[in-house]
Formats: structure tokens, C-alpha cells, sequence
């Protein structure tokens, strides 16, 4: 049986290098008057929440999803794992995430999804620069040193660092239920 409805959202414009981006509302999944969120309410929930959750493929082609920490800067968010780790195993063989946070009641909160590609992040200035923000964000518990090889160092061992810049990102809207879309350039 086939399903009368597409379920491919609206492309909707695309956001320049560095500018705020429009987003679209996908009126199927909205309620009545709903209208598209502004670009300032999803970047204030990557700057605040305290865990995401990484979805990633696994080299046999099955899902494969894992909590993380992780900081927001200068339009990207950032996570980190160990070289032999699940996660870092999955990068190596389809860079292609989804970085998703929000509340887990259904009347009440925003949710958001980032979809991107996890690229390893080796420069040595802005690992310094994450280290900070990571202990400015979560504490003692969270601090790394950076190692010359370009991975943080902290308790657990080495741990690599990736960068995911937003292709597109999902905001969910719940109580007043909304969807809106953002695409970058």
C-alpha cells in the first residue's frame, strides 16, 4: 500500500555563510496557526542542553544511537569519544550524524536535530578553546587537557573531538505542536 502523502518536507531557503537562517514551517506536522520557530530559539537549546543524543550507522549498515555531551561554538557542535569507541568506529566508515536534544514529555518543550557530517577537529588553538568551554559547561568532572597529537586528554584517556556544522536542522515545537525547518548553505 502506498502512502498518499510525501514525507519530504519543503526545501525552504538556505541560509548564507554566517547569516541566521529562515526557517520553514512543514504545516503537516504543525497545529492550526502555528508559524515557523526563529533561528534564536533552537541555537539557544544547542548552547544550553546538557545531553544529546548521536545517532550514527554502524559499519554493518544497522542505527546506532548513544547519549553524549556536547558544546555549541561558532555554529557547530562539538562532541568527543575514544578512537575505539562505538561512535568513533562508526565515523570512520559514514561521517553522516543526527545530533538530537530536548525534553522528554510529550505537551511541553522544544526539541531540535541537527543533521550533518562529523568531521575530527585537530587544531590544537581551538581544542584549547573547546577544553574551556567544556569545563565551563559541565564542570570538573569534564576537564581535558589537549595533547599534541590533537585529541583531548582527561580521566577515561584520549578521546578524539568532532565538529558537526548544521546542513539542516529540525525544531519540534510541543504543546502547541510546530515543525520548522532550517537549511544551511
Amino acid at each position: 500500500m502506498s502512502d498518499p502523502v510525501p514525507h519530504t518536507a519543503p526545501g525552504g531557503p538556505r541560509a548564507a555563510p554566517g547569516a541566521a537562517p529562515e526557517g520553514t514551517l512543514d504545516a503537516r506536522y504543525s497545529g492550526p496557526g502555528a508559524t515557523p520557530a526563529d533561528w534564536a530559539v533552537a541555537q539557544r537549546r544547542l548552547e544550553e542542553a546538557e545531553l544529546f543524543w548521536l545517532s550514527s550507522v554502524r559499519p554493518d549498515g544497522r542505527p546506532h544511537a548513544t547519549p553524549l555531551m556536547a558544546v555549541w561554538r561558532d555554529g557547530a557542535l562539538y562532541f568527543s569519544t575514544g578512537a575505539e569507541e562505538r561512535k568513533a568506529l562508526n565515523l570512520a566508515g559514514n561521517p553522516q550524524v543526527v545530533l538530537s536534544t530536548g525534553t522528554p514529555v510529550r505537551n511541553e518543550g522544544y526539541d531540535v536535530a541537527v543533521e550533518g557530517e562529523a568531521v575530527r577537529v585537530a587544531d590544537l588553538a581551538l581544542l584549547r578553546a573547546l577544553a574551556a568551554d567544556w569545563l565551563r559547561k559541565y564542570g570538573e568532572d569534564w576537564r581535558f587537557e589537549v595533547r599534541d597529537d590533537g585529541a583531548f586528554q582527561g580521566r577515561e584517556g584520549p578521546a578524539l573531538v568532532f565538529a558537526v556544522e548544521p546542513r539542516t536542522v529540525f525544531g519540534f515545537g510541543k504543546g502547541a505542536f510546530s515543525q520548522t525547518r532550517w537549511r544551511f548553505a
